[in-house]
């Protein structure tokens, strides 16, 4: 008899076999399909009246958190490169709660399409409560010397310079009040040696949060920032080689990767007053029993 890994999942109690797709991967051609849907959340009206902008919204993580959200009374806002029917799907799970959806693709390594994107939600939805940045891209390299200055800046625009224009332009619409949630990483609390430009953004990503929520701290607009361990989502097989594909998570002392929905729960407690009222300025690591000091 197989023993169950601590924590498993129906989907995630297998081994997760080779594979890979191309950038920036689908959900649909996962094996095994993620759980990624909040089938079994049920909200209580945390953000009832209120509007949400995701980046990286349409799919795995970002996907599970504007569900989430939906079911706790949000419209939202999701912002993503080109994976039209991952979004289109997400639109219509949102939709289902009785909530809108707004889906604003294009390259948010462009600053025009950052402040584009914040000022459609809020053109659409009439105000702007509740901002999560998730945009993300990662290339594994081997050493230092096979990352090129294009890959470096790719991953720094996306992963960090994205962050600062979105906020920036949503700093005008955010009410006092207000919160930010920022996705991070456990490569940026213990670094990667295969990963050292994503490693070094992550980083970059839990100090832009502790600083910001000082900055805003006047406003009473709280920011703090999630850093999940190894997930299981649509970027894993469209930036990993097959073989490490292969038993994703497996390393982690739960000895398994996570799931998204069971990650999105953090980006509402930390979204919500009435739940977090006196954190700001946080990471939260969820990492499957990987323990960091600080």
């Amino acid at each position: 008899m197989q023993a169950i890994r601590w924590g498993s999942t129906p989907s995630m109690a297998d081994h997760i076999p080779a594979q890979s797709q191309d950038y920036p991967g689908t959900t649909e051609a996962m094996i095994p399909a993620p759980r990624d849907e909040m089938h079994d959340y049920v909200g209580r009206d945390l953000f009832a009246g209120r509007a949400a902008l995701i980046t990286g919204g349409d799919s795995g993580i970002g996907r599970a958190v504007a569900i989430a959200f939906a079911k706790e009374g949000a419209d939202v806002a999701i912002a993503y490169l080109d994976e039209a029917d991952d979004a289109a799907h997400t639109a219509k799970l949102v939709e289902a709660e009785g909530r809108r959806c707004l889906l604003l693709p294009g390259d948010l390594a462009e600053e025009q399409h950052c402040i584009d994107a914040v000022e459609r939600t809020v053109l659409e939805f009439g105000r702007l409560d509740l901002l999560v940045n998730h945009a993300g891209t990662q290339t594994p390299a081997d050493s230092l010397e096979d990352i090129s200055t294009e890959q470096w800046d790719r991953t720094w625009t996306v992963n960090v310079s994205t962050m600062f224009w979105v906020t920036r332009a949503a700093l005008a619409h955010l009410p006092d009040g207000g919160a930010i949630i920022n996705t991070g990483s456990v490569n940026g609390l213990r670094g990667n040696k295969t990963m050292i430009d994503y490693a070094t953004t992550k980083g970059a990503i839990h100090i832009f949060t502790k600083s910001l929520a000082q900055s805003l701290m006047d406003r009473g607009i709280r920011v703090n920032c999630v850093a999940p361990g190894p997930v299981w989502t649509p970027l894993i097989p469209a930036t990993f080689p097959p073989e490490r594909v292969e038993g994703f998570g497996e390393q982690a002392p739960a000895g398994r990767a996570a799931e998204p929905d069971e990650i999105a729960p953090a980006y509402v407690f930390l979204a919500a007053g009435q739940l977090s009222s006196y954190i700001t300025g946080e990471v939260i690591s969820q990492t499957g029993g990987e323990v960091h000091p600080g």
